[in-house]
């Protein structure tokens, strides 16, 4: 059973630990007087729930809505004198910050079973959390489905040496990022990683872009400038888009993939540059060589190492895992009361075709942390609102999923997480205890 524990900021930390443990000898509990102290403890260790006793005498709440914000990762819970709120910057805390709050006097049993709601959801929190194997978690490819796990190890293998790398996907499947994977897999890390978007250059630069230039090559340069292939020395250089690069420039690029040489825009001087080669295009390039828009001696210099990425329809089973990882990486972007994702939203993303593929989902979710106004995330809030002939079903199954989960949470904290008894006082059998646990993902 994991031992719950507490931080508890109040001013008089020995009447907290008094009343605290009266109700709660089940927990460990730290008792702080200021949030400098609270701050100090979070440093050095990890809690999920916090109680915060108020004291307007010696919190600010300025003070306080930063301290909540920094640490909006936990759950807390608040005591407030009723007279307290009555201000409208507490009154904001407690809606902003806090998944609830009591009025003092408290009545330390109710107050066990909230902290012990809290907990119990603080939990539920964790499990959705992204989390990865070692060697998933050390790589920016995020997942666990059959695919990612198999393009992590091809990224892995094409890592170890040093040949050309042609990747192909989908627009926003996360080509980049996988160029990026090879790149930090490889024995040149701690080199520069230069990415290059060959459709976003003008055909009239791209020359001196990615070849440099000397003073007085033309009109302008009055000093001589390194090219983007020169800047990727000892690191790898990302070719974006590489079909869209005009034929003329193709064989200025094989050029420089066979000799590993440049010479630079108006110089007759030839320079060796060190770099690994990955490019990633969104068209098949046979098709292009078919077309006579790619050439053939390049795509076979480019494609010694071919890795395809695969479309987020294709990787289902990690939707809400990406989902997840996203809301939380743009986490400062939205209100700290926003907690995650309605069982209704996470259908709406299951459900979705996904054509943007991960750049889709990325800029959904950026737009549900802006524009969700409830503690969590709606399918109007990501776009995927559905019909109002399905709304009313799903958010009925998500009341009883909410209600029946608090239940088994509430009786579980009661019985002290243990199951015979919490089954007993539920009126159901063990196995069905242990069959409602693993449904909501609980553990005793």
């Amino acid at each position: 059973m994991i031992r719950k524990r507490l931080l508890c900021i109040t001013p008089n930390e020995s009447d907290a630990d008094e009343l605290l443990d009266a109700a709660m000898g089940d927990w460990e509990i730290r008792s702080v007087p200021t949030l400098a102290d609270a701050a100090r403890e979070l440093r050095s260790q990890r809690y999920l729930v916090g109680l915060l006793v108020h004291d307007r005498d010696t919190q600010r709440p300025a003070e306080l809505d930063t301290f909540l914000r920094r640490h909006g990762h936990m759950q807390w819970v608040g005591v407030f004198r009723p007279r307290d709120l009555e201000s409208a910057p507490c009154r904001d805390l407690v809606v902003e910050h806090l998944c609830d709050y009591h009025t003092a006097p408290v009545d330390p049993v109710r107050l066990a079973h909230t902290l012990g709601h809290a907990h119990g959801w603080a939990m539920l929190r964790r499990r959705t959390e992204p989390a990865a194997a070692d060697g998933a978690s050390r790589s920016p490819l995020i997942g666990n489905c059959d695919a990612i796990v198999r393009l992590r190890a091809q990224v892995e293998r094409v890592a170890k040496v040093a040949a050309p790398v042609l990747i192909w996907g989908e627009s926003g499947s996360g080509k980049e990022l996988t160029a990026q994977a090879v790149h930090t897999h490889s024995d040149r890390a701690g080199g520069p990683f230069v990415p290059i978007n060959c459709g976003a250059i003008s055909p009239t630069l791209i020359h001196s872009e990615l070849f440099g230039y000397e003073r007085g090559a033309f009109t302008g340069a009055t000093k001589g400038k390194a090219g983007l292939i020169e800047s990727a020395h000892g690191g790898t250089l990302f070719l974006d888009e590489i079909g869209d690069l005009p034929k003329d420039q193709q064989a200025n690029l094989l050029r420089f993939l066979q000799e590993k040489t440049i010479c630079r825009l108006g110089s007759t001087r030839t320079i060796a540059v060190d770099v690994r080669v990955v490019a990633a295009s969104h068209v098949q390039l046979q098709e292009a060589v078919a077309k006579g828009n790619f050439r053939e001696d390049l795509y076979y210099r480019l494609a010694v190492l071919p890795v395809t990425v695969p479309p987020l329809r294709e990787r289902r089973d990690d939707l809400v895992v990406l989902a997840e990882h996203f809301f939380h990486l743009y986490a400062d972007e939205k209100s700290p009361r926003l907690k995650g994702f309605s069982n209704r939203a996470i259908a709406a993303i299951l459900e979705h075709t996904w054509p943007g593929n991960v750049r889709e989902l990325i800029n959904r979710v950026r737009r549900a942390l802006v524009m969700s106004d409830g503690r969590f995330i709606m399918p109007e809030d990501l776009g995927l609102g559905h019909s109002s002939s399905l709304m009313a079903p799903a958010a009925l199954d998500d009341a009883r999923l909410r209600t029946e989960r608090s239940a088994l949470r509430e009786c579980l904290d009661r019985s002290g997480q243990n199951v015979s008894r919490a089954a007993r006082d539920l009126g159901v059998s063990r196995t069905t205890m242990y069959r409602l646990l693993s449904k909501h993902g609980m553990r005793s």
